[in-house]
């Protein structure tokens, strides 16, 4: 299962992880939204305890979306030791994501 991800656990979540972290920001309203999630959701059982894989909902939690530039969802970002390594705006497929994270362990 995917962490969901605030601005009050951004921080810590994100961040100050030691792994690297992919995060989904999304909105329950998006249709496209709705195509990513369940590979999110596959990819957070695949890379368990090995990177963190988490989702934002922009609509409760704007200040890091509007931090990090987030204009069009689902946006899927991934970190490491802090700093955005990545970007995918709009639908990819599941290879996409793994081959970022993949890249980074």
């Amino acid at each position: 299962m995917a962490l969901e991800i605030t601005d009050a656990n951004f921080e810590e979540t994100v961040l100050q992880s030691d792994k690297p972290v992919l995060v989904d920001f999304w909105a329950a309203w998006c249709g496209p939204c709705r195509m990513v999630g369940p590979v999110i959701e596959e990819i957070s059982t695949e890379y368990d305890g090995k990177a963190v894989v988490g989702k934002l909902d922009v609509d409760a939690n704007q200040e890091f979306a509007a931090k990090y530039g987030v204009r069009n969802i689902p946006t899927v970002l991934m970190f490491k030791d802090g700093e955005v390594v990545g970007r995918q705006v709009g639908v990819a497929p599941k290879n996409v994501y793994t081959e970022a994270i993949d890249g980074l362990l």
